[in-house]
Formats: structure tokens, sequence, C-alpha cells
């Protein structure tokens, strides 16, 4: 029964403040290493996506955030080079002072929604962040 395979869970964040900025990270590894992204990363055996949104963005931003909305979920099976992953992706708030790049992030940055449109982001985050400019009533 274990012999069929399963997609990988994973989480991101959307870390934002009252001006509507965010904040991306520079991944540190591949795949697309150098590329900006929303923090995030694997859900841990036994660990709610919830849990594991608040501990990843903590790892890779070094802020504590408090989840305020479910974005969606991403299954397209190509949208990780690394095998078929389904990401929860998460809105939060987060005290930005805090920020500081951490485990897999090399850099951290506040973005405008202009500035992150005209940046190549890795995997489907282009596509998300459009989404959450919807859901945002900016457009």
């Amino acid at each position: 029964m274990d012999n069929f395979k399963k997609p990988s869970l994973t989480v991101d964040i959307f870390i934002y403040n009252e001006n509507n900025d965010f904040l991306l990270i520079k991944r540190k590894n591949n795949p697309y290493k150098d590329f900006w992204a929303f923090p995030g990363g694997f859900v841990d055996y036994g660990e709610s996506v919830e849990d594991a949104a608040v501990r990843e963005a903590k790892e890779e931003t070094s802020i504590d955030v408090e989840l305020s909305k479910l974005v969606g979920v991403y299954s397209n099976p190509n949208r990780d080079p690394r095998g078929h992953t389904v990401s929860i992706v998460f809105l939060a708030k987060g005290n930005f002072v805090d920020r500081k790049a951490a485990d897999d992030a090399k850099d951290i940055k506040i973005f405008t929604f202009e500035e992150a449109f005209t940046t190549d982001l890795a995997f489907d985050h282009k596509d998300i962040l459009k989404d959450i400019y919807k859901s945002l009533n900016l457009s």
C-alpha cells in the first residue's frame, strides 16, 4: 500500500503590513536559488499546516506571525521541479522590524506589489501573488 506516490505538502506565507507592503525571501538553495519567493517550506509529519506556516515564517524571516486568512491551495503537479508539491498559502501579519533572513533564506526584502510584479519569482509565486492582489481588493 505504501508503494503509491504521494505529493509533498508545503506552506507559503504572505507576510504583509498595513500599507500592503510584504516580505519576500531570496532563496539560498536550489531549485530557484537566488530567486525571490514567499517564505515557506515543507509540512512536517504530525504538524498542522497552520503550525507549519508559523514555524516556516519564523525560521526564514525571524518574525512571529499571526495567520489572518487562507489564500488557497496550489496543486499543479509541475509547480516544483523536485516533484509534485501541494502548497497551502496563508496571509499573515508580523512586525517587519524583527525581519532577518535565516535558514533557507539568504536575504529578505520588503516589496510593493508593483515591484514584485516586475521581479522574477520562484515556482508559481507570481500567479499566487496575483490571486492575493485580487483577494485584498487592490485590483
